[in-house]
């Protein structure tokens, strides 16, 4: 406790502040990136307009209220205010659109990830660079805007991610971490910037527009883990705390993407290791040691955040209607006079599902709350199909909704698996994780391989940023972001392998020919049901 008073005192200490989708999390952590304290605040997006996003005011509250719930838990706990700290980053949820005019005004509102209104462009973007630009990528949102000849296009001076945009707020540079940057534009691995023949074609593809910028004039610099990134302005100082307690100048690290701070937070930055996040989206990272074949829809290529190729499979759908099936039984617990604390309730049914029928009695959930490319929806609706014969019982329901989460998921990684692609080890986190033994197992199950939770796995993104800022603080001259996360983060922590059981791979394979077979009826229900 002492130890750490001083470290807060002297700023020797990182903060990392995560912008996840539906809660913002700030973790500080000493020199031996061990968490100190942290703050959150919970926030949801928007439907508006056709358009998933956040407000600026969204951004900017929460942004304040996380910041101002871990200072103050740093005065309870230490009976002091935070004055400085020795480098911050900021990450956020990957992709999405914010183009902005000359002035800094927000040209058309924030098109997060969750979108899937760029068919169009991402096809045609996708066939011209003989590279998967899938529909979320900052590069689609673009295209698509000037293929539906959208008035602003022509008013553009910078385009960001939301991890971009706040950290241009803060130290006012346009810059972007390598792992971060590849989900707006394919990198050039060999050089950690973005593919230079690439920007080209693109720019002689919109040529014909007669627009004054080009893709380099308005997408922001590419950074490698462990450059500085700029230094927190008295502006962005007073964003962040209004009180005016925290000072400006503290070095600020390369904003990052969630995908980048899940690898660091899971230790999987080298070649051959694989991560998955799940939470409200799912997606893995599998950092490669060698090319695919072919190119995938299904699989995105981005980097690690010192650069190296990583297969990526990203679905927009997780969690959600498992979350909204588990708020129902809690109103139901509520209206029958016992109420039941959320994280208990959320463990008693989790570990009810693991009772359940290994391929639940032909029960299947489409956990689809809004589009998912991979299976090549636009639009979800949520929804159980059961037969008359199906086992229908509570461990079946809940065990389906789980299955659903990463349903989508394992479609995209047999891909890989049939790619021979070689995985050392994955490590889950997120959500999903969170009650012991369950996603971890269900995992293990889809994948049939073991799967690793660390001990810091609840910490998720926000602690790996925190990492990633420390790293820039600390790291030696030629240390690698690799070598400083085994030698210096990951020497000696622990963790929980399960191995997966045969029963359950054979009853997830058997969920997975139902889910397929169920999609034809999610696409009947997308077409004939809209409620007015």
């Amino acid at each position: 406790m002492e130890d750490n008073r001083k470290a807060i005192e002297c700023g020797k200490t990182a903060l990392g502040i995560e912008f996840g989708s539906t809660r913002i999390k700030a973790v500080l952590v000493n020199e031996k990136n061990e968490p100190i304290a942290s703050g959150s605040h919970t926030w949801e997006n928007r439907f508006e307009n056709g358009i998933w996003t956040y407000t600026l005011e969204d951004i900017w509250t929460g942004l304040q209220d996380c910041y101002a719930n871990m200072a103050t838990a740093v005065e309870h706990q230490y009976g002091i205010k935070i004055t400085t700290i020795g480098a911050i980053g900021f990450s956020a949820m990957m992709h999405g659109y914010m183009a902005f005019d000359a002035q800094g005004k927000l040209l058309v509102p924030f098109r997060t990830w969750r979108n899937t209104i760029t068919a169009e462009a991402s096809e045609k973007l996708s066939e011209r660079f003989g590279f998967n630009i899938p529909q979320r990528w900052s590069i689609a949102h673009l295209y698509q805007a000037i293929l539906n000849g959208e008035e602003h296009v022509k008013n553009i001076s910078y385009v960001l991610t939301l991890a971009g945009y706040i950290h241009y707020m803060l130290t006012g540079n346009k810059v972007l971490g390598v792992g971060e940057a590849s989900g707006m534009f394919p990198i050039d691995s060999a050089t950690g910037k973005y593919d230079a023949a690439m920007v080209a074609d693109f720019d002689e593809l919109i040529k014909p527009y007669g627009f004054s910028w080009t893709l380099e004039s308005v997408f922001p610099g590419v950074l490698s883990a462990g450059e500085n990134a700029g230094y927190l302005t008295e502006e962005g100082a007073r964003f962040i705390d209004p009180t005016g307690t925290l000072k400006a100048g503290i070095p600020v690290c390369p904003p990052e993407g969630d995908a980048g701070t899940g690898m660091v937070a899971t230790n999987s930055v080298r070649v051959k290791t694989g991560n998955v996040s799940a939470g409200t989206s799912v997606f893995a990272m599998i950092v490669l040691n060698k090319s695919l074949s072919k190119l995938y829809p299904e699989i995105d290529m981005v980097t690690t955040p010192s650069g190296l190729p990583v297969a990526m499979v990203h679905c927009n759908n997780c969690s959600s209607d498992l979350d909204a099936w588990i708020r129902i039984f809690n109103e139901f617990a509520n209206l029958s006079g016992h109420p039941i604390r959320k994280p208990d309730l959320y463990d008693m049914l989790l570990n009810c599902a693991m009772t359940g029928d290994a391929d639940c009695s032909g029960l299947v959930t489409c956990n689809y709350f809004s589009g998912e490319p991979i299976t090549h929806f636009e639009e979800g609706r949520p929804m159980v199909l059961r037969t008359p014969e199906t086992n229908f019982t509570l461990a079946n329901l809940m065990r389906s909704h789980l299955l659903s989460a990463l349903a989508t998921l394992k479609i995209g990684l047999d891909i890989l698996l049939s790619e021979n692609v070689e995985i050392d080890k994955i490590l889950g986190h997120g959500g999903y994780f969170k009650t012991k033994g369950v996603g971890q197992k269900l995992l293990a199950a889809a994948m049939n391989t073991p799967v690793s939770v660390m001990e810091t796995a609840g910490e998720g993104g926000a602690w790996g940023m925190a990492v990633l800022a420390q790293y820039m603080a600390l790291k030696g001259e030629n240390e690698t972001l690799e070598d400083y996360l085994d030698n210096k983060v990951f020497a000696g922590m622990k963790s929980v392998i399960e191995a997966p059981d045969q029963k359950d791979v054979d009853g997830f394979n058997k969920y997975i020919q139902n889910y397929k077979r169920m999609l034809d009826a999610e696409n009947a229900a997308v077409k004939s049901y809209t409620c007015d």
